[in-house]
């Protein structure tokens, strides 16, 4: 028996030592972060990721022998995350959770379009990153809707966020969408500031052309902010003031399932006038009732608040189910009292405005194999305008209010054909329902109008992607059913992408769009003059649904540091009226209806030379309107402003982020008086519409971020920015009054200089 199992013994020790060899030959895994610090030295480059998404990450590293490309095809297989590589140097690190969103994920084709953490993607939009996102000039908070007028192509003819102008369009013109929630509201302090809290706004895509089929309304473009779609493991928070707001986030995990963020400010004008806000107040009041009353009518103790409240709910119920929900809720007053001397008695009433947003929204993804994804989003946005106009000499009240309910419900199909080729299809519908009000107690009248809107969309569209992404094509049509008006509407759209010669790439955008709700302008005067802009549905006679055709070619060159990209563009947009102008001639009162025309060029040039950032983008714009129904049937659009130039330069160190740039363009459009002493009937004789110019536009901003480490988890952001370093006087527009039969000009001017300052810490 012993010399039997001998054998058995002896092969028994040699599997327990090959075992124990080859333990002792198997690699140790690393932290991924330290294997990128190797990878960026023995491949010459950079990888761009955000720190948290990488916590307690390890693999095992690669084989050196590899190349490049097998590397990262290594990595993807042993991670969670996709590499993008780009200019050869460029490594954008992302997660692949994300695609459980969708399977249509755009790719980057431009890193770096101005500063790091701004792409173009190869559907032809353009992506903010604020995961990876450097700094901008005159921004320390990352303010998400001035961020977007970094682009060519894109900015506010009066300097406010809730008027951003794309490509000579309306703001009522942008799609605007929060988690795919549309929002018929945008800023803070009547537009200075986004209402989009961006401790929570994690992604912004912006789409100037080639909109994809699943989205509606629009006509001059789109802007889409994200939430994170991370589950984290563990809670992070930050809390931060400025000179105008307190801010706090929570990140907040529910088990290995589920997280929940939330995000909220509030002014701190309660606590403090700071320069800032001094300045803010008074740029929204210029030539309103705010600041200038009757002569018999003084204002007094005037006062403005705001906050928000942001809330964003992930839970995976497996492996191919995930439920969002998203809510947000926006508030902003002004309040002030208006005194004067009746019958020797002091005599006082408050007058107030109010602008709130509240939305919810649900969305339900599910994975149901590699090629098959499915996704219901259901939304409920509201927006109430209110104003309350006391006036004390006559004793009245004046009521105001506008008011938008909209319900929406999509259902989402993405089926994976091919490698090559995906699809997507999908049913929405929508319901809209806007009613305004104007109510004067004395002596007594009562306006109460309230309309709905029910449309019924279905879309497709195409994705062809070859398989070296050399070669992108989105090819898509919607089709639109209004019940009310039995009206059809057939919207092709396209986006196509190829990369040529290594370093360049050509692309071609076109689309068709409508929209049914538009912002109108009654009296200059309504809503105390702050906002007066009211939303109105369209009714498809006076007011027509708006429609627009647009088509633009691109071509860009990047290469060492290097980026060259230029677009020529145009576009027809029918449908708007004078009303929805904010014309403040001739045409004031005149209600018709018309279309303007644009076209013109956006250039951009850029070089990174280490950490230093410098870009200088220019934009030709020439847009004319086009009223059959006035004396003067064409002339130049409101927004036509020929020339615009942008310089910046951004250095950025470990803990340092520093950048200054400037923004000039050429007059906006105005109207002047023949003569300033002939009056008729009570009417200025006013020269042909917009026939001149106001001055040309000129600031500098700048701006600087330093952050530290406080303890192991703390990190400490200060920053300071100055807006109109040089206190460069603006016009921004101008307007006439007849005041005792003389004509007075009234100059409304941009912000002078603005200084801002933050503490933010994170923990």
């Amino acid at each position: 028996m012993a010399i039997q199992t001998k054998p058995y013994f002896i092969y028994c020790l040699f599997l327990l030592f090959c075992f124990e060899v080859n333990a002792q030959k198997t690699p140790l895994k690393l932290p991924l972060t330290d294997i990128f610090q190797t990878l960026q030295i023995q491949y010459h480059i950079q990888f761009n990721f955000a720190e948290d998404l990488l916590e307690e990450v390890s693999i095992i590293p690669p084989s050196q022998d590899l190349s490049l490309d097998d590397v990262l095809l290594y990595l993807e297989e042993h991670t969670i995350f996709s590499f993008d590589s780009l200019d050869g140097h460029y490594i954008l690190v992302r997660t692949k959770i994300k695609s459980f969103k969708t399977q249509q994920l755009s790719e980057i084709i431009l890193s770096k379009y101005i500063v790091r953490g701004i792409n173009k993607l190869n559907n032809g939009s353009y992506e903010i990153d604020f995961t990876t996102f450097d700094i901008l000039p005159g921004l320390i908070d990352t303010d998400v809707l001035q961020a977007v007028q970094a682009f060519p192509g894109i900015q506010s003819s009066n300097e406010t966020v809730s008027n951003i102008n794309i490509r000579a369009g309306t703001h009522d013109q942008n799609l605007i969408l929060w988690d795919g929630i549309k929002m018929y509201q945008s800023g803070h302090f009547f537009g200075l500031i986004s209402m989009f809290n961006p401790q929570i706004t994690q992604q912004v895509n912006v789409l100037k052309n080639g909109t994809q089929a699943a989205l509606t309304d629009g006509v001059s473009g789109t802007i889409s902010m994200e939430t994170s779609s991370q589950i984290n493991a563990k809670f992070k928070g930050s809390l931060g003031v400025n000179f105008i707001d307190t801010n706090g986030f929570a990140d907040i995990p529910l088990g290995k399932k589920s997280s929940l963020q939330i995000a909220a400010r509030k002014s701190i004008s309660d606590f403090a006038k700071t320069p800032t806000y001094t300045n803010f107040f008074n740029r929204i009041s210029q030539y309103t009732e705010v600041e200038n009353n009757t002569s018999n009518i003084s204002n007094s103790e005037q006062e403005f608040d705001f906050y928000d409240t942001s809330l964003r709910w992930i839970y995976n119920l497996s492996d191919k189910d995930q439920i969002r929900v998203n809510f947000l809720n926006t508030y902003d007053k002004l309040r002030f009292n208006e005194s004067s001397l009746i019958s020797t008695t002091e005599t006082s009433r408050q007058s107030s405005l109010s602008q709130n947003s509240i939305a919810g929204g649900l969305q339900y993804h599910r994975k149901w194999n590699d090629k098959w994804q499915t996704a219901f989003e259901i939304y409920e946005t509201d927006y109430k305008l209110k104003a309350i106009n006391a006036n004390v000499l006559d004793q009245q009240r004046f009521q105001q209010e506008n008011i938008v309910s909209e319900t929406s419900l999509k259902l989402i199909a993405n089926y994976k054909l091919s490698d090559k080729i995906k699809l997507l299809n999908g049913y929405h519908l929508v319901e809209t329902k806007i009613t305004n009000l104007d109510d004067v107690d004395s002596p007594r009248f009562k306006s109460l109008v309230s309309e709905v809107l029910i449309t019924q969309g279905l879309f497709s569209q195409l994705n062809y992607k070859t398989l070296n992404k050399k070669t992108n094509l989105n090819f898509g049509v919607r089709y639109t059913y209004i019940d009310k008006f039995k009206k059809h509407i057939l919207e092709p759209r396209l986006s196509f992408m190829h990369k040529f010669l290594h370093d360049f790439s050509f692309e071609a955008l076109a689309e068709f769009k409508h929209q049914n709700t538009s912002q109108i302008i009654n009296f200059q005067n309504d809503f105390l003059g702050i906002e007066k802009r009211r939303w109105q549905l369209s009714n498809d006679s006076t007011i027509p649904v708006i429609r627009s055709k647009q088509a633009s070619i691109g071509l860009s060159y990047s290469k060492k540091g290097w980026l060259v990209n230029v677009d020529g563009y145009y576009k027809i947009v029918n449908g708007i009226t004078t009303q929805s102008q904010g014309f403040q001639n001739q045409y004031e009162f005149v209600k018709a209806k018309g279309n303007y025309e644009a076209y013109g060029l956006d250039l951009i040039l850029r070089k990174q030379i280490e950490k230093l950032n410098t870009w200088l983008s220019y934009s030709y714009l020439a847009s004319d309107y086009e009223f059959n129904a006035l004396p003067q049937h064409t002339f130049s659009s409101n927004f036509d402003i020929r020339h615009a130039i942008t310089f910046g330069a951004a250095y950025t160190l470990e803990h340092l982020k520093l950048s200054a740039g400037l923004n000039w363009h050429s007059g906006k459009p105005t109207t002047h008086p023949i003569s300033r002493n002939q009056i008729m009937n009570n009417t200025i004789n006013f020269e042909r519409p917009n026939s001149s110019r106001l001055k040309e536009y000129f600031r500098v901003d700048v701006s600087a971020l330093y952050d530290f480490k406080l303890g192991k988890k703390t990190n400490v952001y200060l920053g300071i920015s100055v807006w109109n370093l040089l206190d460069s006087t603006n016009e921004i527009n101008n307007f006439y009054r007849v005041n005792n039969g003389i004509v007075n000009q009234n100059l409304q001017n941009a912000l002078g200089v603005t200084p801002n300052a933050v503490l933010r810490i994170h923990f």
